[in-house]
């Protein structure tokens, strides 16, 4: 297992482009590196990221940068390497998850939240359209009507609405985040990680698909799945009443 952090707590781990080429590199690193069989992306101190870091974005401005082409560059590598990842992608969300860091941990594939934190789409705010896939994960988790409200009104979502919603796996206690996300992603690291790498392409095939499509798709991954020594010993562990032991291969 791999454990990202965004470590800069005095600035509520808000995203520098050297924060964001760091971030970008260790998630590619880890979607390569066959050792890592589950990823876990975490913040430090009372925010799990409050998205761009608004000063440097000022001083882009003031310089007639403009976004610096940083969505091309950075926003979007990076989520696209958390969804595309062929491994589980767990997100603990320990403080405010604010513009692109809620489109950050919604990338992800399980969130847990603190009971603390709060989600904030803020980007009309500060008169800007969503980024890092915000426009697409979020309706897809909470519906149309929904996420048409909170990228309108741009008001703050606690962990407990969240869970409601459906954008969140679990809630609980900060005191226990840590441990309840560590544990969750140990255990998907232990599992079978082919079959978890052929799910999130089968719902990534199935989101933009009709049914055929989808039965088709699934058809493949399914073939692709019996040929592997995971299936083959985990079908012979069963008729043995045995345990199954996951290897990747």
């Amino acid at each position: 297992m791999a454990t990202i952090t965004l470590d800069r707590p005095d600035a509520m781990n808000s995203l520098t482009v050297e924060t964001k080429e760091a971030l970008r590199a260790a998630v590619e690193r880890a979607a390569g590196d066959p050792g890592v069989r589950a990823v876990l992306l975490t913040g430090t101190g009372r925010a799990f990221c409050a998205g761009q870091d608004l000063r440097e974005h000022a001083d882009n401005l003031a310089a007639g940068k403009g976004l610096d082409d940083t969505v091309h560059r950075h926003y979007n590598p990076i989520v696209r390497a958390l969804t595309e990842m062929p491994k589980p992608v767990v997100a603990a969300v320990n403080g405010v998850a604010a513009g692109a860091g809620m489109s950050l941990a919604l990338a992800c594939d399980l969130v847990v939240a603190a009971d603390t934190a709060k989600f904030a789409t803020a980007f009309t705010g500060i008169g800007l359209a969503p980024d890092s896939g915000l426009s697409w994960t979020l309706q897809r988790l909470v519906g149309r009507a929904v996420a048409t409200e909170l990228l309108l009104l741009g008001g703050t979502v606690t962990a407990d609405r969240a869970l409601r919603l459906g954008m969140i796996h679990k809630v609980v206690g900060p005191e226990g985040l840590a441990a309840e996300a560590a544990g969750l992603a140990r255990r998907l690291a232990d599992g079978p990680t082919l079959a978890y790498a052929a799910v999130k392409r089968a719902l990534d095939h199935a989101a933009t698909g009709d049914l055929p499509s989808a039965l088709e798709r699934e058809a493949e991954l399914q073939d692709e799945l019996a040929a592997t020594a995971d299936h083959q010993n985990a079908t012979q562990s069963f008729l043995k009443k045995q345990k199954p032991t996951f290897e990747g291969r």
